[in-house]
This record gives C-alpha cells, structure tokens and sequence, in this order.
C-alpha cells in the first residue's frame, strides 16, 4: 500500500496534485493550513485546538496552543524535549523568533515538526508529520508545501 501511496504521488503532475489538497482553518488559534490529498480528519478536537488527519502509512497532527514556556523560542525548545522524552531522536532544528522547524527519528518514523507565532508571540500553531522513513523522498515536497501554508489569519477567538 506504502509503494501505491508513494507511486501515485510522484507519478502525479503537480497541478493534479495541488488539485487534491484540502485546506483546515483553526479558529480558536486562527491559523490554517493545507491538507495533503488522502490525509482523511477526524474531526476536530473537543477543545477546539486542531485536528489529526491520517493515511494508512501516515499521520499529521495540526494543533494551536497557549505560549506557556515564556516566549515563543522557549516553547519550541519544549516542543523538542516532547519530542526527546517520546523517543525521538531530533537530528535537525532550527529556529527564528517566529518559526521553527524539527525534525527526528524513531526506528523507521520520520518526525517533522513546524511551529510558526501567533498572536504577538502569545500562542503557536504546529504541525507534526509522522510517516516511514522509506517514504522520505516522497513526503519531502509535501512537507515543504506545508511549511509553506501554516500561516497565521485574520485574529483568533481567543487572542
């Protein structure tokens, strides 16, 4: 299923491929991004915060939430230590006052991770890519589309 996932995607001209990506607006956090084609969502969490989306080889977890580390550069540090304390290994990290991306390994998954500030530098919104680290060379452009489209919008309910 792995090598029929990996297949039509690369095989897919990129305008049929940007065709079938879907789009997840946060309001609680008021943040969006784009959704990859075949990543399927739960719904919405309970409280409001993001949605899990998955394949059957892959998950992305997109999630806002409330600085509590004192500043947005503290929390991606804590963000990474999760991640450490979960068993990955971070081999990639880098940061700005406004973004940050990881990225690790566990076994055969592949972890990346992007933060981007919102609301003067009181809240995030991330992401988190899981999937298999065979699979690298056919997430690697998905990924960069959704470093791309995390973007703040216009306010959130709880700025």
């Amino acid at each position: 299923m792995r090598a029929l996932l990996a297949a039509l995607l690369l095989s897919a001209p990129a305008p049929a491929m940007a065709a079938g990506w879907n789009h997840y607006t946060n309001v609680r956090f008021g943040y969006a991004i784009d959704v990859p084609p075949g990543f399927v969502g739960r719904g919405e969490a309970a409280n409001g915060d993001g949605q899990v989306f998955r394949t059957p080889t892959a998950t992305l977890t997109v999630f806002g939430g409330n600085i509590i580390a004192g500043n947005f550069e503290g929390e991606v540090v804590q963000r990474e230590r999760d991640a450490e304390q979960d068993k990955w290994a971070v081999t990639y990290q880098v940061s700005t006052p406004t973004h940050a991306s990881y990225s690790g390994k566990h076994g055969a998954l592949v972890l990346y991770g992007r933060m981007v500030a919102l609301c003067k530098g009181r809240q995030y919104a991330m992401f988190e890519l899981q999937y298999s680290s065979v699979d690298i060379a056919t997430f690697n452009p998905i990924i960069d589309r959704l470093v791309a489209s995390l973007q703040p919008t216009e306010g959130s309910a709880s700025c």
